[in-house]
C-alpha cells in the first residue's frame, strides 16, 4: 500500500489506538489498589505498604518505558509488534493475579525489600507488559501516518483519563460492589481484551505505508535536534518532585484514616488528572494560571502543617490534596510545555518515568530509613519552588538585592529563640501558626508581586519549614520513632506530668509521671487514656474476671505504650502480639513509659502480624481476647473481618469473649464488628461513652464485646451503658475478600462521633 491513508482508515486508526491505550491505562492503574489490597494483610495494614507498592509500580513503569524505547529503535516494524504480543500472551498465562507460593509470611525485618520481591514475582510480568503500552502505542501511532501523528501527546491524555477513571471507580464502585476474587477475574478478562486491541493496532501499522510517518510530519519536527542533557535532567527533576509528593501526601493523609484504597487513590487520581489536563491541545487550566497559583499552594501546605492535628477530615483531605494538585499541575505543565518533537517521544517518556522512580524511591524507601520524622513532605515542598521556570527580570531590583541579607536576619530572629525557653520563645510559640504562615505567605508574595527568582522562593520556603520544625504544634517536648509501620511521637507535656504516645494526630497511649502538685507518681502505674478501669475496656476486663472467678488467660493484639500490662492481676497469664518491634522498644524504655517495667518486666511479645501469629496459638484457651491494634485512626482492615473473628472464636475458652476497641474519628466500625461477630454466631454488646476527663488523659472509648452466649460477658449484659446490638441486615459483612471503607466514612459523617 503506497497511497495516503483514507479518512475512514484514519478514523479507524484513531478509534483502535485510543481504545487500546485507554484500556491499557484502565488495567494498569486498577491493578495497583487491587493487588496492594491483597497484600495488605501480610503487613498489618500499614500505610507504608502503599508507599512501597508505588515505588515498585514507578520502577517497573521505567522498565516498561525503557523497553518500549529500545524496541522502537529497531528498523523493523514487524519485530516490535511480534515481540510485544508474545510478551503480553506469556503474561496472560500467569493470570489471575495471586500471591506466589513461598511469599505467604513476611520476615521479622526488611519488610520493604521483601515486599518489593513479592510484587516482582507475583505481578511483575503482566505489569511490565502493561507499562510499555503507552509509549509503544504512541510511537506506532506516529508511524501509521495519521494526520495527528506529528503531535501524539493527546493520546497520553487519553491514557491518563483511563487511569483516572480506574482509580476513581475502585473505591466508589469496584471495592463496595465486588469481592477481590471477582475483581481479579474482571481484570483478567480485560487483559485478554487488551491483547486483541493491541493486535489490531499492530495490523493497522503493518498495513500503513512504510514512509507513512513522514507524510504529515512538519519540516521542523523532521529536522529537530535531540534534547540536550541539561534539558533531560530538568525533565527528570520536574517529574521527580510531584511523584515524591504523591507518596508523601498519601502517607500524610492515610496515617490518620485508614490504609485503604479509598485514600490511596484520591491523591493518585489527582496526580493522573494533571497529566490529562496539561497534555490537552487547549488546556482547561492554562499553565500560566497554575504557575501563578503554585506559590500560593506551597504557602497553603505550610499553613496546613502549622495548624497540625487540630483539623477535621475534610480539611485534611481537601486542603492538602488541592495544594498538591496545583503544585503537580505547575510541574507537569512545564513538562508539557517543553516536550520534544514526536521522534524523541519514547526518550521523553523514559525521562519522565525515571524522574517518577527517583521521587518514589526518595519518599517511599530512602526517607523512612533516613529520617525519624516525616521529613520528605516539607523537603519536596521546598523543592517544588525550584520547579518554576527561570523568571524574567525581577520587579523593584534595587530592593530585591537586599532580600538575601533580610532573609538571613529573619531566619536567625525566628529560629534562635527556639533554643531557649525564654519569654521571646514563649511569645513566638503562642503565635506559631501566624508566624509560620506569614513566612510561607512571604514566599508567595515574592513570586507574585516581585517576580523573584526561584532560589529566593525556595530559600524562603525552607525558612518557613525550619521554623515549623523548631516550633512544633505539640504541647511539650517531642521525640519521634520511625519504622516501616509509621512515625510514633512521644510527647512529654509541660512539667513532665504526662508522657503521651501519638501516631499521626491520634493519642495512642499515655502515662502519668507527676501528680498535680509536681511530686513523682510512685507505685504501680494506673492505666489511663483508653484503658482506664472505668472505661469500656476496663469494664470488660473486670466483668470477665468476675464472671470467671479465677485468674484470666488473656491475649492482647497491639502493645502500644504497654498500658494493658498493668490491667492484669497476680496469677494471670497475659500474652501480647505486636507487629512493630520499634513499638516494643519504645514501650520497654523507662524514659518513655514504665508500664512494662513495673507490671510485666519479663514480657516477651510475639512479633509479627497478628492474623498470622495468633492463628498459630492453641484453640480454646483464652478467656479474653483484646483487639487493640489500630495505630492512629488507620485501621488494619484484615483484623476486622469475618475470617478474623472466626480465628478469635477458635482461640476462645468455652465462655470466653472478644473485646474490640473501635474508637475512630473518621470511620464507624462498631457495626462492622457486630456484623462479623453475627456471621460467626456470636452476640455483641456496644459501649460508647464520653469520659469527660480528657484533661486527665482519660478518653471516651467505643468498644464492642462479642461472645457466644449472654452469660459469657457477665454483668455487661445487664449494664445500662452496654447495649446488645443486632447486625444490620442491609450492611454487607466485611470479609478478607470484601470491605467498604467508604461506607464506614459515610456512616461516621452521617451519625457523627458517638
Amino acid at each position: 500500500m503506497t497511497s495516503e491513508p483514507s479518512a475512514s482508515r484514519n478514523r479507524l486508526v484513531l478509534v483502535v489506538y485510543t481504545a487500546a491505550i485507554f484500556v491499557s491505562a484502565l488495567l494498569l492503574f486498577s491493578v495497583q489498589p487491587l493487588f496492594t489490597k491483597m497484600v495488605l494483610p501480610r503487613l498489618g495494614g500499614s500505610p507504608a505498604v502503599w508507599s512501597v507498592a508505588m515505588v515498585f509500580f514507578q520502577s517497573l513503569l521505567l522498565g516498561g518505558y525503557a523497553y518500549a524505547h529500545l524496541l522502537m529503535k529497531l528498523n523493523s516494524r514487524v519485530v516490535p509488534i511480534v515481540v510485544h504480543l508474545v510478551l503480553l500472551v506469556i503474561a496472560l498465562l500467569t493470570l489471575p493475579l495471586s500471591i506466589k507460593s513461598g511469599w505467604g509470611e513476611p520476615p521479622t525485618s526488611g519488610y520493604a525489600i521483601w515486599l518489593l520481591g513479592l510484587f516482582v514475582v507475583s505481578i511483575g510480568l503482566p505489569f511490565f507488559a502493561l507499562a510499555a503500552n503507552n509509549p509503544l502505542l504512541q510511537a506506532w501511532f506516529v508511524r501509521t501516518g495519521h494526520p495527528n501523528g506529528p503531535d501524539p501527546y493527546f493520546l497520553y491524555a487519553s491514557s491518563n483519563i483511563g487511569s483516572f477513571l480506574a482509580l476513581l471507580s475502585y473505591p466508589v464502585l469496584l471495592e463496595p460492589m465486588f469481592t477481590l476474587r471477582t475483581q481479579n477475574l474482571i481484570w483478567t478478562g480485560g487483559y485478554g481484551l487488551l491483547i486483541v486491541l493491541i493486535a489490531g493496532c499492530g495490523v493497522l501499522l503493518l498495513r500503513s505505508p512504510a514512509n507513512a510517518a513522514a507524510l504529515n510530519m512538519p519540516a521542523d519536527d523532521i529536522n529537530a535536534t535531540a534534547p540536550s542533557w541539561p534539558q533531560r535532567a530538568f525533565w527528570i527533576f520536574l517529574a521527580a518532585v510531584p511523584s515524591g509528593l504523591l507518596i508523601a501526601v498519601t502517607a500524610h493523609i492515610s496515617t490518620d484514616v485508614a490504609a485503604a484504597p479509598l485514600l490511596w487513590v484520591l491523591p493518585l487520581s489527582l496526580y493522573l488528572l494533571t497529566w490529562v489536563l496539561v497534555f490537552q491541545s487547549r488546556p482547561l487550566l492554562p499553565h500560566k494560571w497554575m504557575l501563578l497559583a503554585q506559590p500560593l499552594a506551597i504557602a497553603g501546605v505550610v499553613v496546613l502543617l502549622a495548624v497540625g492535628g487540630e483539623q477535621n477530615l475534610l480539611l485534611t483531605l481537601g486542603g492538602h490534596q488541592l495544594c498538591f494538585f496545583i503544585i503537580a499541575m505547575a510541574c507537569h505543565g512545564e513538562l508539557a510545555r517543553t516536550r520534544p518533537a514526536a521522534k524523541y517521544l519514547t526518550g521523553f517518556y523514559v525521562a519522565l518515568s525515571f524522574g517518577g522512580m527517583i521521587g518514589g524511591l526518595f519518599a517511599g524507601l530512602i526517607a523512612p530509613f533516613t529520617f525519624s520524622w516525616v521529613a520528605e513532605y516539607p523537603i519536596l515542598l521546598a523543592l517544588a519552588a525550584l520547579c518554576r521556570p527561570p523568571g524574567g527580570a525581577e520587579r523593584l531590583p534595587r530592593w530585591s538585592a537586599w532580600y538575601w541579607p533580610f532573609l538571613a536576619v529573619l531566619a536567625v530572629a525566628l529560629i534562635a529563640p527556639s533554643y531557649s525557653a525564654g519569654d521571646i520563645f514563649k511569645w513566638l510559640d503562642d503565635r506559631r501558626v501566624w508566624m509560620i504562615g506569614a513566612v510561607g505567605v512571604l514566599s508567595a508574595l515574592l513570586a507574585l508581586a516581585l517576580n523573584a527568582n526561584r532560589w529566593k522562593i525556595f530559600a524562603t520556603v525552607v525558612v518557613a519549614l525550619v521554623v515549623l520544625r523548631a516550633y512544633p504544634s505539640d504541647d511539650g517536648r517531642v521525640e519521634t520513632v520511625r519504622s516501616f509501620f509509621g512515625v510514633h511521637k512521644i510527647v512529654v507535656t509541660p512539667n513532665g506530668q504526662y508522657h503521651v504516645l501519638m501516631h499521626g494526630t491520634t493519642i495512642h497511649g499515655a502515662e502519668k509521671f507527676r501528680n498535680n502538685d509536681g511530686t513523682p507518681v510512685t507505685g504501680r502505674p494506673e492505666p489511663i487514656s483508653y484503658y482506664h478501669k472505668d472505661g469500656g475496656i476496663g469494664q470488660a476486663i473486670t466483668a470477665i474476671r468476675e464472671r470467671k472467678g479465677a485468674p484470666l488467660k488473656v491475649a492482647v493484639i497491639g502493645l502500644g505504650s504497654g498500658t494493658l500490662t498493668c490491667a492484669s492481676v497476680p496469677g494471670e497469664d497475659w500474652r501480647f502480639f505486636e507487629i512493630d518491634q520499634s513499638m516494643v522498644d519504645t514501650a520497654r524504655d523507662p524514659k518513655y513509659f514504665t508500664y512494662i517495667q513495673n507490671c510485666e518486666p519479663n514480657l516477651k511479645p510475639v512479633i509479627g502480624d497478628a492474623r498470622l501469629t495468633f492463628a498459630k496459638e492453641p484453640d480454646g484457651v483464652y478467656d479474653l481476647i483484646i483487639v487493640d491494634a489500630y495505630s492512629s485512626d488507620a485501621i488494619p482492615i484484615h483484623l476486622a473481618t469475618e475470617e478474623a473473628m472466626a480465628i478469635y472464636k477458635e482461640k476462645l475458652a468455652p465462655q470466653g469473649a472478644v473485646v474490640m476497641h473501635v474508637s475512630n474519628r473518621h470511620l464507624e466500625l462498631s457495626s462492622v464488628v457486630v456484623g462479623i461477630a453475627d456471621a460467626n454466631d456470636m452476640k455483641s454488646w456496644v459501649y460508647s461513652e464520653d469520659s469527660g476527663r480528657d484533661n486527665e488523659y482519660i478518653f471516651s472509648t467505643s468498644v464492642v464485646v462479642s461472645a457466644r452466649e449472654e452469660a459469657d460477658v457477665g454483668k455487661l449484659a445487664s449494664s445500662d451503658v452496654w447495649t446488645e446490638t443486632e447486625a444490620d441486615e442491609k450492611q454487607r459483612v466485611w470479609t478478607d475478600d470484601y470491605s467498604n471503607v467508604l461506607g464506614a466514612v459515610y456512616r461516621r459523617l452521617r451519625d457523627g462521633e458517638q
